[in-house]
């Protein structure tokens, strides 16, 4: 397997490290710092050489936010181990928890902290997105908390300007500092989930593979519509996934084939099985792919990752494609 990659050693083991962590970042323990040769055994590496090392570049960060009105369908999930994929790829990405419940908060080991500059903040317009950010376990891969006060925000937004711009706004000032920015939103539709969606390039829906799942897919389609048609004309729906997947059940398969009539290419290639180790990380503060690198899931959302990034060609993210001669070396054997 590992021939398939005639660079991938040297790229993984860089001063026994891998992904660019911090020098003996502790994963597990603060006393045994994991080599290089157990991360990449553990993160299956080959899955994805050829992107994850050698990541785009991307100008300014690709805001998606990652919604579902309908609740316990994986948003949160999702969000912490998406954007943990990203920053794993040496992508600098920021998570922003806009869910009241703080459970991307707690997913990254943040424990509530009242006096910590959270999203509520941001959305009120009393602090700026640089005194939020909080970094994290991954090098790259940086934090905006949230708060239980968030949900107050629904109420006291309300006749406030530009009460919908309000994390676009906030965000404009350090958005050009990460490639992707993964916003976790509450499962409803309301003034929090609206700022985020404005805010956003893009959204990508968590679905499950049951029937209950779908009936609340037209509501959000509706409120992406309108949203396109008043507030937010470039947002765009970077794909369905569906989590929680168990293709040995015949109810499952359906779904998924009613979800490809209905969505056709936006329905993501990557499905996120039942997988115990997702459901353990967050109680130990960590993502997936940290707490477990050899889980299906963690593995899932390291091809969710890839995915994603292949949506963008080449040429758009400013990158040469693998195998393809760049233009300067054509003129020269021309």
């Amino acid at each position: 397997m590992w021939n398939t990659c005639p660079g991938l050693f040297k790229s993984v083991f860089r001063d026994n490290q891998v992904f660019h962590v911090e020098h003996e970042t502790h994963f597990a323990q603060k006393s045994e710092p994991l080599t290089g040769m157990c991360i990449a055994f553990e993160v299956r590496i080959a899955l994805c050489c050829e992107w994850l090392w050698n990541p785009p570049t991307i100008k300014m960060g690709r805001v998606i936010a990652v919604a579902n009105q309908k609740g316990g369908v994986g948003k949160t999930t999702t969000a912490i181990n998406l954007a943990a994929s990203f920053a794993a790829a040496e992508v600098n990405t920021l998570l922003i928890d806009c869910d009241p419940q703080s459970n991307a908060s707690s997913g990254l080991g943040f424990v509530k902290d009242p006096e910590r500059v959270s999203t509520y903040h941001l959305l009120m317009g009393a602090a700026e997105a640089d005194e939020a950010l909080q970094t994290t376990e991954l090098e790259q891969l940086w934090l905006i908390p949230s708060h239980k006060n968030l949900i107050g925000a629904n109420l006291e937004l309300v006749e406030a300007e530009r009460r919908e711009f309000r994390l676009r706004d906030a965000l404009a000032a350090v958005r050009e500092r990460f490639q992707f920015v993964v916003l976790d939103c509450p499962p409803a539709l309301d003034l929090l989930t609206l700022n985020a969606l404005v805010a956003a390039d893009t959204v990508l829906i968590p679905m499950q593979g049951e029937y209950f799942a779908l009936e609340g897919i037209s509501e959000l389609l509706d409120t992406i519509e309108r949203i396109r048609a008043g507030l937010n004309p470039e947002l765009a729906i970077e794909g369905v996934v569906l989590t929680m997947f168990d293709d040995r059940t015949n109810l499952a398969q359906q779904v998924m084939g009613e979800l490809k009539k209905f969505f056709g290419e936006k329905l993501c290639a990557t499905c996120v099985p039942r997988n115990i180790r997702l459901a353990e990380a967050p109680s130990h503060g960590k993502a997936a792919l940290v707490y477990d690198p050899r889980s299906k899931g963690a593995e899932s959302y390291i091809r969710l990752a890839k995915e994603i990034i292949g949506h963008y060609g080449p040429a758009e993210l400013g990158v040469q494609a693998p195998g393809e001669q760049p233009a300067a070396e054509m003129d020269k054997s021309a």
